[in-house]
């Protein structure tokens, strides 16, 4: 009887705003105290499957086009975002100026071979003794050269001494260091593991086959490594110093491992260097560590709860585009939710764009914000009283910060913290394929081989020769060479 009234009613449940028991009673059903106690338990816990359900089917759409999970966790068939159709054909448009290989200079050039036309090509004359009658038209070649090693045998002559007749054997120069490889050889070798992401197997196998003579063990790669770490000790402190003296900084972290256990890489991206540390914590002790207690720049960040020891913030505008998308993932009313906070960030960013290319003064871009700036805050303030709850967790989260999504109007920083982001790809590469590190010194090594190969590509400095100077100076015992400009 219970379950053919169960059925029959389970649509009037669907139908009416009624819970099951108001709709049994109302048909003149009497319910015992324990089916009573039943479906009161199982009325409340729909809401709650309902939003776990809501929960699992948003986490299977997650991925790194609108959350921050990294692209290499995407599953196969995940469409980019694509940009605004601009009706246009692909490649190059008429009238693009074309992009040519630059003409090397001729004191570079190694070589040169000159090419003369013996007989005419239309009529078989003799050109014997002619003229230019064009300037020559010129081809170049880059090749690689067989590559050999130079390698230098120091031998320590023995002397015996006329006067007291004992022996003195002569020292190696202080530049030779007691090492088997040359400093340009251990900047090669360091490169190629800590930019270029080749292990130590791999680094040890291309060397011997390179270089024609017998290559590093594995070592000497490790020897390598220590030798490069402490030359580039000054580098890493000339970074650090120029962050913390910056006027604003990229601020971001991710996981790393030490020996299996958990530890933190942070990355500070300023205008003229970029910073990165190593330690055991992500909060705000391990961010007082990096960046020193009275930084007075603009830190631009993500929401993460350690930043909020900083002074002067911007928030992420990008980690918000991909906050609102997280949400619509959701279905129901956060999906209208999410479209709206998406077409806000839309113009944000199409009105920092014009203030990038100059089409607009930073004057005009306060003027044009302000609408922008106060629908915002009122969806916001919407979400948060909505019963969502997660939207409403977010809308607070974000009107708690609210004044540190504004910066860049009046400061010249960025709105996004793509910088750090772009940063730490490279690391977090090296990171899957060597798990991390297996001691203190390998942490130091890595977070100042990051901090080198970036503020080198920023620079333009050329690693090879700089870190090649650097260990001959360390070697030799003499000063350390700038990398970082001292103005």
């Amino acid at each position: 009887m219970y379950k053919s009234v169960d059925f029959v009613y389970l649509g009037y449940y669907i139908l009416w705003p009624m819970s099951i028991i108001e709709q049994l009673e109302a048909a003149g059903e009497v319910l015992s105290f324990r089916v009573r106690a039943t479906l009161e338990v199982l009325e409340a816990a729909v809401p709650r499957l309902e939003e776990r359900i809501r929960e699992l089917e948003a986490q299977l759409r997650r991925n790194s086009t609108n959350s921050s999970k990294p692209p290499s966790s995407d599953p196969p068939g995940v469409v980019r975002r694509s940009k605004k159709a601009t009706g246009k054909k692909r490649g190059g448009q008429k009238g693009h100026p074309g992009h040519h290989r630059k003409r090397i200079a001729a004191e570079r050039v190694d070589t040169v071979l000159v090419h003369r036309p013996h007989v005419c090509e239309h009529c078989a004359h003799s050109l014997e003794g002619t003229r230019e009658a064009k300037p020559a038209q010129v081809h170049q070649v880059v090749e690689l050269p067989e590559i050999r090693a130079e390698v230098t045998e120091h031998r320590m002559l023995c002397v015996r001494c006329p006067g007291c007749r004992k022996l003195t054997r002569a020292k190696l120069p202080a530049q030779v260091g007691g090492k088997h490889f040359g400093p340009r050889l251990v900047a090669l070798g360091t490169l190629l593991n800590g930019q270029y992401r080749l292990s130590r197997r791999g680094l040890k196998d291309l060397l011997g086959k390179l270089l024609d003579v017998p290559g590093p063990s594995l070592g000497s790669t490790e020897a390598f490594t220590q030798e490069t770490s402490a030359a580039l000790k000054p580098v890493h402190d000339e970074a650090w110093v120029e962050v913390r003296r910056s006027a604003s900084a990229h601020v971001d972290e991710t996981s790393w491992k030490l020996a299996g256990m958990k530890h933190w890489l942070w990355v500070a991206v300023t205008a003229r260097a970029t910073l990165f540390h190593l330690g055991p914590g992500r909060g705000s002790e391990e961010l007082l560590r990096f960046l020193g207690p009275g930084y007075g720049g603009v830190t631009v960040s993500d929401r993460w709860s350690a930043y909020q020891i900083c002074r002067w913030r911007q928030l992420c505008w990008a980690h918000l585009v991909r906050n609102f998308e997280e949400l619509g993932l959701r279905g129901g009313k956060a999906v209208q939710f999410s479209e709206a906070g998406m077409a806000l960030c839309r113009q944000v960013f199409t009105l920092w764009r014009s203030l990038q290319e100059a089409t607009l003064s930073r004057e005009e871009l306060r003027v044009q914000i302000e609408p922008v700036r106060t629908c915002m805050r009122h969806l916001l303030e919407q979400g948060a009283a909505s019963g969502e709850k997660r939207v409403a967790g977010f809308c607070r989260n974000v009107l708690k910060l609210w004044p540190w999504l504004w910066t860049f109007v009046e400061e010249p920083v960025d709105p996004t913290n793509n910088a750090a982001e772009r940063a730490l790809r490279p690391a977090v590469l090296w990171r899957k394929g060597s798990f991390g590190n297996q001691s203190e010194t390998g942490l130091r090594y890595a977070e100042r081989v990051l901090t080198f190969t970036s503020t080198c590509r920023q620079l333009n400095t050329h690693p090879i020769d700089f870190l090649s100077r650097a260990i001959f100076a360390l070697r030799s015992g003499t000063a350390i060479p700038r990398l970082v400009p001292a103005n």
